[in-house]
């Protein structure tokens, strides 16, 4: 079921979200200072390429550093990106096929927000 779930969501909205998620991570890269935000932003766009079957949780050995990127992400993009995630989630939501997609959406927000001291790891 999360193969099916997640070639459809590939077709319909994820390999958008994982573009724009790449492209964030080449323009943080290219200005090597934010390549912290650059790999955070590679590691979300392949969560967001096929999102079902996994799960976020919290990095143990993350820290105030951790806390401080995650300030500044919020201010400069987090926001931005946790906004339309929760557009586009409702959008999915009209439609009963579409809740799966939406909920899936509406898990992303917190990584969206916050993506350093963050993994992603397999349910």
């Amino acid at each position: 079921m999360k193969t099916l779930l997640n070639i459809i969501w590939l077709v319909l909205s994820g390999f958008w979200l994982f573009l724009g998620y790449l492209v964030a991570g080449v323009v943080c890269c290219i200005l090597i200072v934010t390549i912290p935000w650059g790999i955070a932003s590679f590691r979300i766009g392949a969560y967001a390429l096929w999102p079902f079957g996994k799960t976020v949780v919290n990095k143990p050995t993350s820290g105030v550093w951790s806390f401080l990127g995650n300030v500044i992400w919020v201010i400069v993009a987090g926001l931005w990106l946790a906004i339309g995630h929760i557009l586009s989630g409702i959008a999915l939501c009209i439609t009963i096929i579409g809740i799966p997609f939406g909920i899936a959406n509406f898990k992303m927000v917190p990584v969206s927000l916050a993506p350093l001291g963050k993994e992603i790891v397999d349910i």
